[in-house]
């Protein structure tokens, strides 16, 4: 091997360094990543808020019901 390409070696182990894969990083998130428009993104959000209060409601319904129904039985003994 020559100097010169040592050196390139040498220069291509440091860019593979932390910095050389956030650069890398940068490079994929520009290129490779689809995002999602305002739209898109609008009825995602929606639909996990919906979902989020379904989940809420329907938790909170069984346990009021539980918690009744236990009560119940505890004050029958």
């Amino acid at each position: 091997m020559s100097v010169k390409d040592n050196a390139k070696t040498e220069k291509a182990v440091k860019n593979n360094g932390l910095l050389g894969f956030f650069r890398e990083v940068k490079v994929e998130v520009k290129k490779k990543i689809t995002w999602p428009s305002k739209d898109e993104t609008k009825k995602a959000f929606i639909a996990v808020i919906t979902f989020t209060l379904m989940y809420t409601i329907l938790v909170g319904g069984f346990d009021f019901i539980f918690r009744n129904l236990f009560d119940m039985f505890l004050k029958l003994k």
